[in-house]
């Protein structure tokens, strides 16, 4: 919206671009509209959109007024976007065979826990594993991750996460791991371990980390994740120097959109619908092709369809926390993307 006086910032005329091709060449928005704070509707056909994502890029074409503004007026704003498919509909045949296969892999995955629960391999949990049974993710032995990590060797210290220090392992197989470990003392380190185990175990996204499973033999509890060769995007813009990432531009990119999708799927597409509450630049993992990845689940909450809001206790870190939950503990998962 724009007013034809210097209250404005003038730039009107656009290249308009939809994933990554040019749609609209010296685009004047205040002629096409019809004046000046008006509204205008564009429709366009043939895009082709991939991977679930659609672009829209506004870019200056360098023409106009250059004023700056008096009041919080910045340039065009995409209000709504609706997409019409062209194709018919041909998801259902691949959704039942999905089905099939996740089916058969269950039935296959308990077989094989009866067999080793028969030979012995799962019996005498302590009291403490009670409350991660039913869970689904893998379990790993102590001695498992001892060999793994060299018995918790501080030169396999990668850093401190939520629960205490995370270390670098490889197992038997030649698999790199991630070994969280939690402090036995910390109860609300308990619940956070629980709570963790309980969400990420039942979500798969390129933009989540994986978690491989857990243990909790004698007074340990151990998360086991994959590796992520370039730690956290935290370190890799603010580390020491050593430690630092030359990180171009599309890079960067990159890495936000990825972090977008992540909250995407966690907020929108996942079967669970859930708030992380803590996201930071130290809970944003990056692999060794700098993907960015979603971690630490332990104050996350499930946010019900059926409410506009979840009123909690608040949990996280004060400077990512937006103002409506910091002050009245008011979470949505608008919470999410202010700290995005």
């Amino acid at each position: 919206m724009y007013s034809n006086d210097q209250s404005s910032i003038g730039r009107r005329i656009f290249d308009v671009y939809i994933q990554g091709n040019l749609v609209l060449k010296d685009f004047n928005i205040m002629e096409e509209a019809g004046g000046v704070g008006k509204g205008i509707t564009m429709n366009f056909t043939n895009i082709l959109v991939n991977s679930g994502t659609l672009e829209i890029s506004l870019y200056w074409a360098g023409k106009g007024t250059s004023d700056g503004p008096e009041s919080s007026v910045y340039g065009p704003l995409i209000s709504a976007i609706t997409i019409t498919p062209n194709f018919s509909n041909h998801i259902g045949f691949y959704v039942f065979a999905v089905v099939g296969i996740i089916i058969a892999s269950c039935v296959i995955l308990a077989s094989l826990l009866l067999f080793l629960w028969r030979k012995g391999y799962l019996g005498r949990k302590s009291k403490g594993d009670e409350a991660f049974q039913g869970r689904d993710t893998g379990y790993f032995s102590l001695r498992q991750i001892k060999a793994a990590t060299d018995n918790f060797n501080l030169i396999n210290k990668i850093g401190v996460g939520g629960f205490g220090p995370v270390y670098k392992g490889v197992l038997t197989n030649g698999k790199m791991i991630a070994v969280k470990q939690l402090s036995s003392k910390s109860k609300q380190g308990n619940r956070e371990f629980i709570n963790e185990i309980g969400l990420i175990s039942a979500l798969q996204h390129p933009n989540l980390v994986k978690l491989h499973g857990c243990c909790t033999e004698g007074k340990e509890l151990l998360l086991i994740y994959e590796y992520m060769e370039n730690n956290s995007l935290a370190r890799a813009l603010f580390g020491r120097e050593l430690s630092r990432l030359n990180l171009d531009w599309p890079t960067r990119k990159r890495i936000c959109l990825g972090i977008a999708r992540g909250l995407a799927y966690l907020h929108e597409e996942s079967r669970l619908k859930i708030v992380h509450r803590d996201i930071k630049a130290t809970n944003i993992l990056l692999d060794k092709d700098l993907n960015a990845k979603i971690s630490d689940f332990g104050l996350a909450k499930l946010d019900e369809d059926e409410n506009t809001h979840i009123s909690t206790r608040i949990a996280g870190t004060i400077g990512y926390m937006a103002p409506e939950y910091a002050m009245r503990g008011y979470l949505t998962d608008k919470a999410d993307v202010y700290s995005f």
